[in-house]
């Protein structure tokens, strides 16, 4: 019979396992949106744009995974089934959009709004170790400045366009 600390001590394991799990996902969710950003954009600095932050996710992506396997558990492998279907739309609306750059700006503006959501959920628990909570705490700076980056792009666009 386990006693009451070692109870709470797993439901902590448990708890920041699963917190990790779902950034990951995310991040891989994120990377893929980013690679499908990159393929659908017509202007050339975008695309480099969208490579950088591709390869940041999956920089992210090898942090997250590291930090699971140091909790003796086996990482996820892939995004979700409803960030695949939201790229699907991407497509959808880049084929339909006369602005194609610009609403991909504005989906990438919605994604880093709902990485950031995730981040600030998840750093409210208090019971991450120093050295994660740091990694969580940079990777969640990155995504800030990335939607301040993208935000940016999209008021030339919108600007340029008006022209």
């Amino acid at each position: 019979m386990k006693t009451t600390l070692e109870r709470a001590k797993e439901k902590i394991h448990e708890r920041t396992v699963s917190n990790l799990q779902d950034l990951l996902e995310r991040t891989y969710d994120a990377e893929a949106g980013y690679k499908k950003a990159m393929e659908l954009a017509k202007d050339p600095n975008y695309e480099e744009f969208f490579m950088k932050r591709a390869a940041n996710r999956a920089v992210f992506a090898t942090e997250l995974d590291q930090e699971i396997r140091n909790l003796n558990e086996t990482p996820i492998e892939s995004g979700s089934t409803k960030a695949a279907l939201h790229r699907g739309w991407m497509d959808t609306r880049a084929w339909l959009s006369t602005s194609t750059d610009e609403a991909i700006l504005e989906e990438c503006i919605r994604g880093e709004k709902a990485s950031l959501d995730t981040y600030n959920e998840i750093l409210v628990d208090e019971s991450f170790n120093p050295e994660l909570r740091n990694v969580l705490m940079n990777q969640m700076l990155q995504i800030r400045r990335s939607l301040d980056t993208v935000k940016d792009l999209k008021a030339t666009e919108e600007v340029v366009n008006s022209f």
